[in-house]
């Protein structure tokens, strides 16, 4: 089945998960390095992430040790991405009926 859904919805889906899953790889990064490491990667990581991690800092629990931090912001980017976006995609599918329960139908197999 072939989704019909604009171009730009595949550009902001693909850059929210590049943002998601480079703040799941710092976390990842972070049990082998230390965030101040000097191996590039890791320094690439916490480059790029830090801006968000100061965005999020306003709604993120005090009580969530420092290196979950970034695990924490990529939950509400998996939040927009499969609960918000997947929504908007749903309604503005030309075969919103099929969509639908296509996605009934996955959901009741899990």
């Amino acid at each position: 089945m072939s989704a019909n859904f604009h171009p730009l919805v595949y550009i902001i889906d693909y850059i929210l998960g590049i943002i998601m899953w480079t703040l799941v790889g710092r976390v990842a990064m972070n049990i082998f390095q230390r965030e101040d490491s000097e191996f590039f990667f890791m320094k690439v990581f916490v480059k790029f992430t830090n801006p968000l991690l100061r965005i999020f800092k306003l709604v993120t629990p005090s009580f969530i040790i420092q290196p979950l931090v970034p695990l924490y912001v990529a939950w509400f980017f998996f939040m927009i991405r499969f609960y918000l976006m997947q929504r908007g995609w749903l309604c503005h599918s030309k075969n919103f009926t099929q969509s639908y329960s296509l996605r009934v139908h996955v959901l009741r197999s899990i």
